[in-house]
């Protein structure tokens, strides 16, 4: 008997949900907008996932490029990167870097308050979700960041290293990149960085540079008659990964800064873009193994690795304004700049361990002055001047913050915690006590 009413009453259960339904999808009716404004944010969505596993590719190549012995500590501040500066860019920097102009229209600083701020876009075609463009937004920030951690590896203090890892997040990224992306004053000059060549990777090169020089080298790195003494890394495998991870990344960094994917046009923007980041990486891959050939006598791995990434910078502020045969032809000359930058760096007894003003300062240049040269409508003398103003800011800002640190008596660890390793007397723990002795045991107590 309750079998039968169950049975009489499914249809009448049916009709009843076929009706809400109805009247659900008439209440959020799908037009060609939301649909395009679906595929703009989801994709967008995805892409800045893609630039957050970018962390996982820096923290493999600059642990792998850099001794066992510091290995936690370097993993330990690419953790702190994206956790402290996803705080920081929540709360201060994507205020200043998407404000509004309070120079009085000189486009050199901006404040939009604190937090995401605005409210939900519309849904049509072209337009961004605070919360999803936030979400790509930091995943650049927190880049240009760790750049910074693998040219001051193996000598500077957590703290310290703290410490500007919240001015830069905070400040020194943010206000450069309002000059550019946020319609500040180069912006207005008709400086064109696509996706970040200057914006994100020549601040962490020329800011990284700026550590090494007031830290100094690490010990036993040069000799007294000026010679450079090779102190390789513990693991090429890791470095090898990272940069396969840092290529996967990459095409969520420079495709995704499309920003806008629906649409036959937008679409072939895109598959440029791709592209050429492809041919550009490969080209400086292969380039830099070519020019470390002629300088070291023999094929080397670390060089070919750096090369890889030189490319990818190139490519980043042009990636969608140059034709594949350019693209080339720029991942090519920063395969030979990369090389030719840590020659200059030995030369002048700069230790940086990884290459990283090589790879993202020399070549975040390069990719600014290579938009003016094969780019379609761009200016030269605009890409000349955004490409010494960014690395200048960032050069000059971080100098001023490592020199207060190093003031203060907190910027490099003594030459005992050196020499043993930043893992053990940091943090108190070692990343290989299968294979370190007495550390071993020390950790262990």
């Amino acid at each position: 008997m309750i079998k039968h009413r169950i049975l009489k009453a499914l249809p009448i259960a049916l009709l009843l949900t076929l009706v809400t339904a109805s009247i659900a999808f008439a209440q959020d009716e799908i037009t060609a907008d939301t649909v395009a404004y679906a595929v703009d944010n989801i994709t967008l969505m995805i892409a800045a996932v893609l630039v957050l596993f970018m962390q996982a590719g820096f923290a493999m190549v600059e642990v792998g490029f850099n001794a066992s012995k510091n290995s936690v500590n370097i993993l330990f501040k690419n953790l702190m990167d994206m956790a402290v500066g996803a705080l920081l860019y929540f709360l201060i920097g994507y205020g200043l870097m998407y404000g509004s102009d309070i120079t009085g229209g000189a486009g050199f600083l901006a404040w939009g308050g604190f937090g995401i701020g605005g409210v939900t876009a519309d849904p049509v075609a072209g337009s961004l979700n605070p919360q999803v463009d936030w979400l790509f937004q930091v995943a650049f920030a927190a880049t240009a960041a760790t750049i910074v951690s693998g040219a001051v590896a193996g000598r500077m203090q957590f703290r310290a290293y703290i410490i500007y890892s919240i001015v830069i997040s905070a400040l020194i990224y943010p206000i450069s990149g309002f000059w550019q992306w946020g319609g500040g004053w180069l912006n207005a000059l008709g400086f064109h960085d696509f996706a970040g060549s200057l914006v994100v990777h020549s601040v962490g090169g020329f800011a990284g540079l700026a550590g090494a020089i007031i830290l100094g080298p690490r010990i036993g790195r040069f000799n007294k008659d000026g010679t450079a003494n090779p102190m390789p890394g513990h693991n090429l495998t890791f470095a090898t990964l990272g940069v396969f991870i840092l290529l996967i990344g990459w095409f969520g960094f420079n495709p995704g800064s499309q920003l806008a994917f629906a649409g036959a046009v937008n679409t072939d923007v895109v598959m440029l873009i791709a592209t050429n980041t492809m041919l550009a990486a490969c080209a400086g891959c292969c380039f830099a193994l070519i020019s470390g050939y002629f300088t070291l006598g023999k094929p080397d791995l670390g060089m070919a690795l750096n090369g890889m990434l030189a490319g990818l910078v190139g490519i980043t502020a042009n990636c969608d304004t140059v034709s594949n045969v350019s693209a080339i032809i720029i991942g090519l000359v920063a395969g030979i700049l990369v090389v030719v930058g840590i020659m200059i760096l030995e030369k002048v007894r700069i230790d940086d361990p990884v290459g990283a003003w090589p790879v993202h300062g020399l070549c975040g240049i390069w990719g600014g002055l290579a938009t003016g040269i094969f780019g379609t409508g761009q200016s030269l003398g605009a890409q000349i001047i955004g490409s010494i103003a960014i690395p200048v800011w960032a050069f000059v800002t971080c100098y001023i913050l490592f020199m207060a640190l190093k003031a203060a008596g907190i910027l490099r660890v003594s030459e005992e915690e050196e020499l043993e390793g930043l893992d053990i007397t940091e943090h108190g723990t070692i990343n290989y006590p299968e294979f370190t002795g007495s550390l071993g045991s020390a950790a262990a107590k």
